[in-house]
């Protein structure tokens, strides 16, 4: 793994990290949850596509599991404060 994809990867954790803190205080599946979940997503597709690694089969599941990361730290931090 390259170092810019390090870098990639741990800020998609971090971008992903407010949203999950906030999914964690909505009622699942309703419409504002839904927007938690994946408001993240063009922010995510415009730093892949800014920085040159656009959409790869290859990084797809290290990606994917970075956002999940995020979402799931994010949201065990809010149920920790509570």
């Amino acid at each position: 793994m390259t170092a810019d994809l390090g870098i990639l990867l741990a800020a998609t954790l971090l971008v992903n990290l407010p949203f999950g803190y906030w999914r964690a205080g909505l009622r699942k599946l309703s419409p504002a949850w839904f927007l938690a979940v994946h408001a993240a997503v063009p922010l995510v597709a415009g730093l892949r596509v800014l920085t040159g690694y656009g959409f790869r089969w290859s990084t797809l599941p290290i990606f994917l599991a970075a956002y999940f990361a995020g979402q799931l730290v994010g949201g065990s931090l809010r149920r920790r404060r509570s």
